[in-house]
């Protein structure tokens, strides 16, 4: 009885060794397989993503566009529009040039900590929110044709002396100041040709003095020789004049009260003299 289960046991054991290659090679391929499919599933639904997120990439710097376009409008355009003169679409400073420009005219800033997107009103607690609520989900609204990166004429246009932070002083490269002073001239020609007239000309003349001058190591002249003029809106020359008008009247009426608590002592003291003088002996 032992022996023959022994012989069984062993039988058993060999059938086992001659099935267990055949299930091996049956499971690999189907292992390979579903490894291959899975591999185009995945290379099928990776390729979307990796689209969906290079879609919307941009090489601007909005921070540095900002920029730019706040000297563009303090330094320069209340001088154009003084002289009524229409700049170009051509010329790279004109509003349509810049891709955020429509974003950051939809950018509302209501209090201290509270940003207001004009597209779908939300709301944020700094800028750098918004910026980023722009990117993310207002991007098919940026103007992301060539040359439209106002940050790429920082150089130019003295960015860096109107962005908070920049504190230190860097060492002047004089290379890279002949290449801002290149760029900036040709600003200034492509933006107000001489040829057009006497007006055009002026305004040649006052974009060198005011930006292209000072593109040089020797320390002068300095940027934005010419001053600076900001736009005032009239909301806010409205409520200029109200509050001095509410100065004015503030003032008219401490004025009044105090004559009129100077000169009361005196009528009381010559009511009471002349009830004194009344009274029977």
């Amino acid at each position: 009885m032992g022996r023959r289960s022994i012989r069984v046991a062993l039988l058993i054991f060999s059938l086992l060794l001659s099935l267990r290659p055949h299930t091996v090679s049956s499971t690999l391929p189907l292992q390979s397989l579903n490894q291959g499919s899975n591999s185009k599933d995945s290379a099928s639904e990776s390729t979307p993503k990796q689209d969906w997120n290079n879609a919307h990439e941009v090489h601007c710097s909005r921070e540095r566009s900002r920029a730019a376009w706040k000297v563009i409008e303090e330094y320069l355009m209340p001088f154009v529009e003084k002289k009524k003169y229409k700049i170009s679409t051509k010329c790279r400073l004109h509003p349509d040039n810049d891709m955020f420009r429509d974003q950051e005219q939809h950018k509302s800033h209501l209090d201290f900590n509270d940003w207001k997107c004009g597209y779908c009103r939300k709301r944020f607690y700094e800028e750098k929110y918004i910026d980023q609520h722009f990117d993310n989900r207002h991007y098919n609204l940026l103007n992301v044709s060539r040359n439209r990166c106002l940050a790429d004429l920082c150089g130019a246009l003295h960015c860096d002396h109107v962005i908070d932070a920049v504190s230190q002083k860097s060492k002047c490269n004089p290379a890279a100041a002949a290449r801002n002073k290149h760029m900036c001239e040709g600003l200034a020609d492509s933006c107000f040709p001489v040829d057009e007239g006497a007006l055009a000309s002026h305004l040649h003349e006052f974009f060198l003095h005011q930006f292209c001058d000072a593109h040089t190591c020797s320390g002068k002249p300095k940027p934005f020789s010419r001053g600076r003029q900001v736009r005032r809106s009239v909301f806010y020359i409205v409520i200029s004049v109200l509050t001095i008008l509410f100065v004015m009247f503030f003032y008219v009426f401490f004025y009044l009260y105090n004559r009129g608590m100077r000169t009361r002592p005196q009528v009381l003291k010559r009511l009471s003299q002349s009830g004194r003088k009344k009274k029977p002996s």
